[in-house]
C-alpha cells in the first residue's frame, strides 16, 4: 500500500483441503455488489490513513515550526499509524477471533472518523500525534477485518479473486487519496482531515449489508472449525488439530525475509513520504502539484505490482533486480535539478517498489506451511509496517551528515543496491540449491 494492504498468498486458500467448502453466501446479485463494494472501500480505509496527509506535510511543518522538534514529529503524523498497525499485526487475528469480525468491523469504522477527524481541532502536535496512534489501531482492526470476511464469505478461486481485488483496490486507490489530499490541502492543511468522515457513511451500510459469516468447517481437521455464537450469530474458533498446535513455527527460515521486509518497507515508503519536502526543496509549494506528482510516482507502483504478476517467477531469484530498479530511482532522484528529472527518477523507483513488495510477500509465504502462515503473515506485516514507521527517521538521521534530504534519498539508494549485491552474491553461491517455484495461479 502504498502498501499497508500486503497482496494474498496464492496458495493461501484452502490449499490443504480436497476441495472449497461452498460459498455461505450468494455470489451474484446487488446484495453480493454491494457486499464486495463495502469490504473493498473499508480495505481502502487504511491507504486513505496512509497518504492522505502527505502532501500538506510541508504546510503543517511551517504551523508548528515554534514547536520544539516539529522536523521529526510532524512527519510521524504520517507515520505513526503505520507503527500501530506493526504493533498490533501479530495479534489482530485473535483480536478478531474473539470480538467477532462484523461487530469489530463496525466498531472500528466508526472510530476511525472519530480519530480521523480529531486534528480539525486539535491545536498541539503532540495531541495530532496521539490521534493518529488511534487511527493505526482502528486501521489495524479494519484491515484484518475485511480480509477475513472475504475469506468467511467466499471459497476456493473466487477467495483468491477477491483478495486479489482488495490488493489492486488498495494500490490504485492511494493514487486517488494523493490528488485528493492535495487538492483539498490547498484551502489549509486542516482540510484534508474532514475526508476521515466517509466512514460515518460505511459503518451503517457494513451493519446492513454485510451478514454474519456463515459457519464453515474445514476437511481433514487441519485448519480450523468455525462454529457460529448462539448469542451473537458471529462466528467463534472451535478446537485445533493437537499436532498442529504443537509444530514449531520456522522462526530462523522467517528472520531473514523479515530482516529484508523491513529494510524494503524503508525502500518502499521514502517517495509517499519525502516527495513532498523533495518538491519543497525544489520550490514546489502548492499543495496540488505535490499531490499529483506524488500520485504519478504512485500510479507507477501500481503498475509494478502488475508487471510482477504477469511474470510468474519465482521471488528470491527477482529480489535483487528489483532492489536495483529501486536504487536506480533513487540516484536519479538524488541528482536531480529540477522538478520533471525528480518525478522520473520518482516513477522509476517506485516500479520497483510496485514489485518488491508482492516479491517479498511471496517469498515469505513460500517459507511456511500451511499451519504457519497465519502467525508468518503477521510477522511479516509486523515487519514491513516496522520499516514504514522508522523511514523517515532514518532519513532525518542521515540528512545532517550528508547536507540535504536528496543525499539521505542517494544513501538510502546506495544501500538498496549493496543489498541488491549480496543478495545477488548469496544467490550464486547457493546455486545448487533449486529455487522456490511460485505457486500455479488458479485458472
Amino acid at each position: 500500500m502504498p502498501g499497508s494492504v500486503p497482496p494474498p498468498s496464492p496458495t493461501a486458500v484452502d490449499d490443504t483441503a480436497p476441495a472449497p467448502s461452498p460459498s455461505p453466501v450468494a455470489v451474484s446479485g446487488p446484495a453480493h455488489l454491494l457486499r464486495v463494494t463495502l469490504l473493498m472501500a473499508g480495505s481502502c480505509l487504511p491507504i486513505l490513513g496512509a497518504v492522505l496527509i502527505a502532501p500538506v506535510l510541508p504546510k503543517m511543518q511551517d504551523h508548528f515550526a515554534s514547536v520544539p522538534g516539529a522536523k521529526a514529529l510532524v512527519p510521524l503524523a504520517l507515520t505513526v499509524p503505520a507503527l500501530a498497525l506493526a504493533l498490533l499485526a501479530p495479534f489482530a487475528g485473535v483480536i478478531v477471533d474473539r470480538l467477532g469480525r462484523k461487530r469489530l468491523l463496525i466498531v472500528a469504522t466508526l472510530l476511525y472518523a472519530v480519530f480521523g477527524t480529531a486534528p480539525l481541532y486539535l491545536e498541539s502536535l503532540g495531541a495530532i500525534i496521539a490521534s493518529r496512534a488511534l487511527v493505526g489501531v482502528a486501521e489495524a482492526a479494519i484491515m484484518t477485518c475485511c480480509t477475513t470476511l472475504i475469506a468467511d464469505y467466499y471459497s476456493g478461486h473466487r477467495r483468491v479473486k477477491y483478495l486479489a481485488l482488495q490488493t489492486m483496490c488498495a494500490s490504485a486507490s492511494a493514487t486517488a487519496f494523493f490528488v485528493l489530499g492535495g487538492a483539498v490541502g490547498s484551502a489549509g492543511w486542516r482540510m484534508p482531515f474532514w475526508v476521515y468522515a466517509v466512514s460515518l457513511v460505511i459503518a451503517p451500510l457494513m451493519a446492513t449489508a454485510l451478514p454474519n459469516p456463515a459457519a464453515r468447517a474445514a476437511a481433514g481437521g487441519k485448519a480450523q472449525d468455525v462454529v457460529p455464537d448462539e448469542a451473537t450469530g458471529e462466528a467463534g474458533a472451535g478446537t485445533t488439530d493437537e499436532v498442529t498446535a504443537r509444530r514449531p513455527f520456522p522462526w530462523r527460515r522467517m528472520a531473514g525475509i523479515c530482516a529484508l521486509t523491513f529494510f524494503g518497507a524503508m525502500v518502499f515508503y521514502t517517495v509517499p513520504v519525502e516527495m513532498a519536502y523533495l518538491l519543497d526543496d525544489l520550490g514546489v509549494e502548492n499543495s496540488g502539484v505535490i499531490g499529483l506528482a506524488t500520485a504519478i510516482a504512485s500510479a507507477a507502483t501500481v503498475g509494478g505490482a502488475v508487471a510482477f504478476a504477469r511474470l510468474k517467477r519465482s521471488p528470491d531469484p527477482m529480489l535483487p533486480a528489483v532492489l536495483a530498479v529501486c536504487a536506480a530511482g533513487f540516484g536519479v532522484m538524488f541528482l536531480a535539478g529540477n522538478v520533471p528529472l525528480l518525478v522520473v527518477g520518482a516513477v522509476i523507483n517506485c516500479l520497483g517498489t510496485g514489485m518488491l513488495l508482492p516479491a517479498l510477500l511471496t517469498s515469505a509465504m513460500s517459507r511456511l506451511a500451511f499451519e504457519d502462515r497465519g502467525r508468518g503473515t503477521g510477522l511479516w506485516m509486523a515487519a514491513f509496517f516496522g520499516g514504514e514507521f522508522v523511514c523517515p527517521l532514518v532519513l532525518l538521521a542521515v540528512e545532517p551528515a550528508v547536507g540535504s534530504l536528496a543525499g539521505a534519498v542517494g544513501v538510502l539508494g546506495l544501500v538498496a543496491a549493496l543489498v541488491a549485491g549480496g543478495l545477488l552474491a548469496a544467490r550464486r553461491r547457493a546455486d545448487a540449491v533449486a529455487p522456490r517455484p511460485l505457486p500455479e495461479q488458479p485458472a
